[in-house]
């Protein structure tokens, strides 16, 4: 009980909120939830594209139009988009302040060709640019549950995610359909209008991938990041080429100068990612998911560190951010066993989606 209420208070902190602010109301959690705020709730979805007060449902025209045909304006007519291929759509246009909340959405197709964008405050460069699976870390192109504070993935489509996004001016959210099949897109976007606090820093979300390493035995997660923030979270996607384990590999942290060696450094990637000694019980990997941390996916699941096997894993830094000052780089080992107990550089395929807060 003690963690969970510590965790919420946390995801209150990484917005921006100091405890016991007009602002920590606004941004919502636990213990103040019965504090009523002055924030002005409200939500876009293909019933009210713009947000507007009173304006949800009043559609006419929209997916559901057919099945509704009897029953008129009000009763589903308006539920999801479709996309035709090599299509971008704008989900939300919001002017601010205020903060994102929730985001749902349940995308038909390939979700790795389903690319999700955020602009905060105007800019032409988006804060968030990744594929809407690996964004809702189910990056495996199968569904797979995943029970977290920040993303749940329920069944059997359902991608919600709880990261507080704080604009001041505007915030911008679109979706790419750069399939060569056309999409349906359900989703929904609850948002509040309310002040941000000045230290609020904005949510950063950077797809990469490599296939192979670029450097053997060396995969990076994050670089060139200049400024002040702090880093919450890493979401993997691991594809093993050999037989073998592959997950000795530690994570560092290069923060505010850094050069060769970093200022925090991992023991292992199972380690990292909250577990230990492979994963392994009963002679096989055993997936879990947790507030914080999860292996969530394992494709084949029935067999042990063979090449070709795939993982889906996240780590959140929702009680632990790292802070930076300055700048941070963050990177992981590829690393294996060979015989005699030796050490093993890979060069396995690694996906990674790194989300952090930054005040510009």
């Amino acid at each position: 009980m003690q963690k969970t209420f510590l965790a919420l208070v946390a995801i209150s902190l990484l917005a921006g909120c100091a405890p016991h602010t007009t602002h920590e109301v606004s941004y919502g959690s636990m213990e103040n939830l019965a504090m009523v705020s002055s924030a002005k709730s409200r939500s876009v979805s293909p019933e009210n594209f713009t947000g507007e007060k009173g304006k949800a449902g009043m559609a006419t025209q929209g997916t559901g139009a057919n099945a509704a045909r009897e029953l008129g304006q009000g009763w589903k007519i308006s539920p999801s988009v479709r996309m035709k291929s090599g299509t971008t759509f704008t989900l939300a246009n919001i002017t601010g302040p205020g903060f994102i909340e929730h985001i749902w959405m349940t995308p038909t197709g390939n979700w790795k060709k389903s690319i999700l964008r955020v602009y905060w405050d105007n800019e032409t460069v988006p804060a968030i640019e990744c594929p809407a699976g690996d964004f809702f870390a189910c990056g495996l192109q199968e569904y797979s549950p995943v029970n977290s504070l920040a993303v749940c993935v329920n069944p059997r489509s359902g991608l919600n995610c709880y990261w507080k996004m704080p604009f001041r001016k505007s915030a911008r959210i679109t979706m790419e359909n750069t399939d060569a099949k056309d999409m349906t897109l359900y989703y929904q976007i609850d948002y509040a209008l309310a002040d941000v606090a000045s230290n609020a820093g904005y949510l950063h979300a950077k797809y990469h991938r490599e296939d192979p390493l670029k450097e053997e035995g060396i995969y990076t997660i994050l670089d060139g990041i200049k400024g002040r923030g702090q880093y919450v979270g890493t979401y993997m996607v691991y594809e093993s080429h050999t037989d073998g384990w592959w997950g000795e590999g530690e994570i560092k942290f290069f923060i505010d100068g850094d050069q060769k060696f970093p200022t925090i450094a991992g023991t292992g990637t199972e380690d990292y990612f909250c577990g230990s000694y492979d994963f392994v019980v009963n002679n096989h990997f055993t997936t879990f998911s947790s507030p914080y941390t999860g292996l969530s996916q394992v494709i084949p699941p029935d067999l042990k560190e063979k090449a070709n096997q795939k993982f889906s894993l996240y780590r959140w830094h929702i009680a632990d951010p790292i802070r930076f000052e300055k700048d941070l780089k963050v990177t992981i080992q590829d690393l294996g066993w060979q015989q005699k107990g030796l050490y093993r550089k890979l060069s396995d395929t690694i996906s990674t989606v790194a989300y952090w807060y930054q005040i510009p």
